[in-house]
C-alpha cells in the first residue's frame, strides 16, 4: 500500500492509500481510505466512503508520503546557528 498526499484543485489536500502507482495513460486515480493531513474525516466526503475516484485534471501534483521504515532512515541535516 502506497500512502499519498493528494493535491486537488480548489480544495485541501487529501492523504489516501494507493494499491500502486498510476500510470501516464490513467484517466483518474482511485483511492482508498481518504482522511485530512491530520488523519481525520473529510468533511466533504459522505460518512463511510472508503474509495474515491479522482479524475487527473483535478489534481494538481501529488506527494508520495514515507512509509515508517524511511522515516526512521531518513535523517534531517542538523544546523548549527
Amino acid at each position: 500500500m502506497i500512502t499519498v498526499l493528494m493535491h486537488i484543485a480548489n480544495a485541501e489536500p487529501i492523504k489516501i492509500d494507493l494499491d500502486e502507482m498510476p500510470n501516464l495513460q490513467d484517466v483518474a486515480v482511485i483511492g482508498k481510505n481518504p482522511r485530512d493531513r491530520a488523519d481525520k474525516e473529510v468533511n466533504w466526503l459522505e460518512e463511510g466512503v472508503t474509495t474515491i475516484v479522482f479524475p487527473w485534471w483535478r489534481i494538481t501534483f501529488i506527494e508520495v508520503l514515507p512509509t515508517e521504515a524511511e522515516e526512521e532512515q531518513f535523517v534531517l541535516p542538523f544546523r548549527n546557528d
